[in-house]
């Protein structure tokens, strides 16, 4: 199983989000478990006065590897017009491979091209919030829940919204 977080503040973000739900579940090698609900979200880092996110976190199931897997998200990034031009700059698309799990447990994983679990989900309640919504007992580093995670981050700025601007 793998989680994923989902985000977009350009052209239409909900609809980039839900069309990226979509595509992930009509890969071939990955299946939608859950998705939650939509939030509006405040930026975090990056320029100022970009738009908010609409965010959104998907548990899947999958046969792919980590590296497979971050392959096949970054893919649907790019269908979705993503362009890697700015950190944490405004973008149609962005597909975080938050954590994965397989047989053995929780996949923990340090190198310059994916971590996991996410370094910094932990500090992110526009990522805690939605993953709470599918998998609030989800133990993400440690005995760490999401849950628990998510009771000491700041929620200002999340907004669960049915239809992210």
């Amino acid at each position: 199983m793998a989680w994923i977080g989902l985000g977009s503040n350009l052209d239409d973000p909900a609809a980039q989000v839900r069309r990226a739900a979509a595509a992930l579940d009509a890969h071939v090698d990955l299946r939608l478990l859950a998705i939650s609900p939509l939030y509006q979200t405040t930026p975090v880092g990056g320029p100022a006065g970009q738009p908010d996110y609409c965010n959104a976190c998907a548990a899947i199931a999958t046969c792919r590897s980590p590296g497979e897997l971050l392959s096949a998200t970054q893919q649907i990034e790019r269908a979705h017009g993503r362009v890697r031009d700015l950190r944490w700059g405004p973008r149609t698309l962005d597909l975080d491979l938050l954590a994965y799990s397989d047989a053995c447990g929780m996949c923990r994983t340090s190198d310059p091209v994916l971590t996991l679990p996410h370094p910094r989900a932990h500090e992110r309640a526009f990522v805690l919030v939605p993953l709470a919504d599918i998998a609030p007992a989800l133990e993400l580093y440690g005995d760490m829940r999401v849950v628990d995670l998510l009771a000491a981050v700041d929620r200002a700025g999340v907004i669960r919204w049915q239809t992210c601007s």
